[in-house]
């Protein structure tokens, strides 16, 4: 306990702040992750976000694999988007060995990356109204969307979550006709079930009496902390990398960047609604452009049997994609062996929780536990 002087009408009172822990073990942190508060009242002082529960040595790990393996050790960073961390870990290789990637492979990266940011993105919003006590009715509503895009994902890849997809100049199996149907079926679906929840959620009088001007971010601190993704975006900073390094082949698509105008809770929970929207105006590009052709790049195949002779020349590169929680890179030092010299990935869930105290302190223990949600982090991409 700390003595502290707080003014009130009647003029200086004596009263005492308290020291809680919300964690590790704790339904609503979104993993294991300790909120270390201290409260005047219900009003919070200060925090102090405790993670490293569960650092499970990642990069060193990579750094004793030879490349390819490491490939379904991405799919546990942020275990919700495995699809995205393959393709980052995929691009940052082939920038070290000069591969180029077949059209058609472009293609299906594409419209698996943007299929994941669905899945984030719809998972999030569903977590969100549980964090502000509408108990489950929004996630499975969230949930029955998000299985039908992991039907795709085994159909395609042969597992749900850790899909373990991409490869080095391509990707490893190809979009199968059911697969496109299947896919398009999604897509055209879709907008209506976001209709349907909007119509349910965004003008909702509980969610905006919670959520408006509720954890405010304004673009300064946004832009000096490095924070990326639509924590960035709902402050009203124009910043998406898939416009801004034009990876990929996404500069043939045509499709706006959503920003808000406060950078409170309710913002960022709009500018993923309306992020989806637009990656399903992507997806509906890409489909229709889709070529036929290979899926893998002829210069990699004599390492699809034999993967560990893989060695990339000397020199060092970094990539990074738009994942749908903001900047995901990797940087990579090669020494000319089959295992990196230097491994080292840039977590957006990590980054973007550093500013977790600036977002709380003044406001209420039950606002802090929204505003968490709001920031949408993945431990398994926190501790690495």
């Amino acid at each position: 306990m700390e003595k502290t002087v707080t003014l009130q009408d009647s003029g200086a009172i004596d009263t005492q702040t308290l020291d809680i822990n919300i964690g590790p073990q704790h339904p609503s942190t979104h993993g294991v992750f300790r909120m270390n508060m201290k409260l005047d009242g219900e009003t919070v002082v200060s925090l102090k976000p405790v993670m490293g529960y569960l650092h499970r040595n990642h990069e060193q790990i990579a750094e004793n694999m030879f490349y390819l393996g490491s490939m379904p050790y991405t799919d546990r960073l942020d275990y919700f988007n495995s699809m995205t961390n393959n393709f980052v870990y995929a691009l940052t290789v082939e920038k070290l060995a000069q591969i180029e990637v077949p059209e058609r492979a472009d293609y299906i990266r594409v419209i698996m990356s943007e299929l994941t940011r669905l899945v984030n993105h719809v998972s999030v919003t569903g977590f969100l109204l549980n964090d502000l006590g509408a108990f489950f009715t929004p996630v499975l509503y969230a949930f029955r969307e998000r299985e039908r895009i992991l039907d795709i994902f085994e159909e395609v890849s042969g597992a749900r979550m850790m899909c373990n997809y991409f490869r080095f100049g391509g990707v490893k199996y190809d979009l199968s006709g059911e697969a496109l149907v299947a896919i398009k079926d999604v897509v055209s679906r879709f907008p209506k079930f976001l209709d349907e929840y909007e119509k349910l959620l965004t003008k909702n009088e509980i969610l905006c009496m919670r959520c408006q001007n509720v954890g405010i971010l304004s673009p300064e601190l946004a832009i000096s902390a490095s924070i990326t993704g639509p924590m960035l975006r709902a402050s009203g900073v124009n910043y998406d990398i898939r416009k801004v390094d034009n990876y990929s082949i996404y500069d043939r698509f045509k499709f706006r960047v959503p920003l808000g105008k406060v950078g409170d809770v309710y913002d960022r929970y709009y500018v993923r609604i309306l992020e989806m929207r637009e990656s399903l105006k992507i997806l509906e590009q890409a489909l229709k452009e889709i070529p036929a052709g290979e899926i893998m790049a002829k210069k990699m195949a004599p390492f699809v049997k034999a993967p560990r002779n893989f060695k990339p020349p000397l020199g060092e590169s970094y990539a990074r994609v738009e994942a749908p929680k903001g900047e995901l890179g990797i940087y990579i030092v090669s020494d000319g062996t089959p295992q990196p010299w230097r491994y080292h990935v840039r977590a957006p869930s990590f980054i973007n929780l550093t500013i977790l105290e600036d977002l709380c302190v003044g406001h209420k223990v039950a606002d802090a536990v929204v505003i968490l949600g709001s920031v949408d982090i993945v431990l398994g991409e926190v501790d690495r």
